[in-house]
């Protein structure tokens, strides 16, 4: 886990390709997230446990912008017919803000909701048919993230803390790293940003579909 210095939080690179910056989001842009994600996770098309084709239930909850995603595809359209939300220009302009490029257009993003006991396994973003960059928010509740390799799920990997506002990069040579949430951190949020508890995990993706 990374430690504070008296300088504060440096961006630090993970990876070649994984950065990982402390503090990117503001306040305002907090509360903009809280308030948009609270919008989204209404029905229709709002945010559920997704269940995989082994039949298990996700612990963590989602509601997709763009495209709906479902494991291991994305659609239009939810399970019960509805059609996804659209994902707003704001949100694009801070996926092109975070990796620095104007001509990143993410059409696709999946906003996790983690409660105290919610964890996501290590895997990897690869449903995609483009290679760009994936651009991760994190609100609210502190986590540990692990970043891996890209050939299998085990060692080397590094334990990163994300707290609310940072951000975390990934793409070139690491993009297809496996990656996950090992556990929560209940009571590290701050609640001037309108979240009481748990934690938000915005990840901005290319789909790369027509």
């Amino acid at each position: 886990m990374q430690a504070d210095s008296m300088f504060g939080r440096p961006p630090v690179e993970v990876a070649p390709g994984a950065v990982h910056t402390p503090d990117w989001l503001n306040l305002d842009d907090q509360r903009r997230v809280v308030a948009a994600c609270r919008e989204w996770a209404a029905p229709p098309a709002g945010m559920r446990h997704t269940t995989l084709p082994s039949g298990g239930v996700m612990s963590v909850q989602t509601v997709c912008l763009g495209w709906h995603w479902t494991p291991y595809r994305y659609s239009r359209f939810t399970e019960d017919g509805s059609p996804v939300k659209p994902l707003p220009d704001w949100l694009a302009e801070l996926g092109a803000r975070a990796v620095g490029d104007p001509g990143y257009r993410p059409d696709v993003a999946l906003v996790n909701f983690y409660d105290q006991d919610a964890k996501m396994g290590m895997h990897q973003d690869k449903d995609e048919r483009s290679e760009a960059p994936v651009v991760s928010l994190s609100v609210g509740d502190s986590c540990v993230f692990r970043f891996g390799n890209t050939e299998h799920r085990n060692r080397p990997w590094t334990d990163v803390e994300l707290r609310s506002g940072d951000l975390f990069v990934f793409g070139g040579p690491s993009r297809f790293a496996y990656h996950g949430v090992m556990k929560t951190l209940p009571g590290t949020g701050d609640p001037a940003t309108g979240l009481t508890a748990g934690r938000l995990n915005i990840t901005l993706r290319v789909s790369g579909l027509d």
